[in-house]
């Protein structure tokens, strides 16, 4: 499915600022890196499903049932507010709590029928998110964001998780400049990594300076910032969603403030998680 060529969901007439050339660049990179995974795993056979992951307790089956999931709440996130408000209340007050209760619901299904749910379900999320404007708000676990964010979330929660299953198959999967939208994640999300470990924020900013697969130098921040994060933009993605700790990685990390964020980063809703530790040697 095509994220641009959903322009009959537009608003009114078709608007040419920056901001829904942005939006509709993104929307098409979403689309392709969940086409991406689906190559991956439409290729393995049953007992692959059923590997583990590096996420504890979760295989295969369960990461792509968890995207699954997570598309059924965005898409109603998208479309439906109120809804999405009703169920987020249903999904924490569960005495089992939201992940055990979906894992409990989805173990039953077959790999095929996982797949089917998860295409179903990403496609209602690009189809509703489309509705919007880039910056519209839509509600989340989290703070709500704005549509070009939350289509940034989505993307960036397909591939760490993605992550997670080419880790666990020892597939090797290269990196493209989708990784930008990761990044961009990463660096916005700087403050609430702080926030949402109830730790104060740091005064001054930190320059971030990324090589992309392509080539490409990414940069955010003011380049006489002293704290600094320079290396490759997949290793940085790695990092801020907690898929390697930093010490396994190429980042040059100079300054406390940037090596105390290194620690904590977290792109993704929810409470604080650890990042991971360093591999075995």
């Amino acid at each position: 499915m095509n994220y641009s060529s959903n322009k009959r969901h537009l608003k009114g007439d078709v608007d040419t600022s920056q901001d829904r050339v942005r939006y509709q660049r993104l929307g098409d990179d979403l689309v392709a890196e969940e086409e991406a995974l689906d190559d991956i795993v439409v290729g393995i056979d049953d007992a692959s499903w059923a590997v583990a992951t590096p996420a504890q307790g979760w295989d295969v089956h369960d990461q792509i049932a968890h995207l699954a999931a997570s598309e059924d709440l965005a898409a109603l996130a998208a479309s439906d507010p109120l809804a999405f408000g009703a169920e987020l209340t249903r999904l924490l007050s569960s005495p089992d709590g939201p992940e055990l209760e979906h894992l409990q619901r989805t173990r039953a299904m077959t790999p095929s029928e996982v797949l089917r749910w998860w295409r179903t379900a990403r496609s209602r999320t690009v189809a509703a998110l489309w509705t919007h404007d880039p910056t519209d708000r839509l509600p989340w676990a989290g703070p709500d964001m704005s549509a070009m964010s939350f289509a940034s979330a989505r993307l960036m929660e397909t591939w760490a998780h993605g992550q997670d299953i080419v880790d666990a198959l020892g597939i090797e999967r290269m990196p493209t400049d989708r990784l930008f939208h990761v990044a961009l994640l990463g660096v916005r999300t700087r403050r609430f990594s702080y926030v949402n470990r109830g730790l104060p924020f740091p005064v001054g900013e930190v320059r971030v300076e990324l090589l992309s697969p392509s080539g490409r130098r990414w940069v955010w921040g003011d380049a006489g910032a002293m704290d600094r994060v320079t290396g490759p933009a997949l290793d940085f993605c790695l990092v801020v969603t907690q898929r390697r700790w930093v010490g396994d990685t190429n980042l040059d990390v100079i300054g406390d403030a940037a090596n105390e964020w290194m620690a904590i980063a977290q792109t993704f809703a929810g409470p604080p998680t650890d990042s991971r530790t360093a591999r075995e040697p």
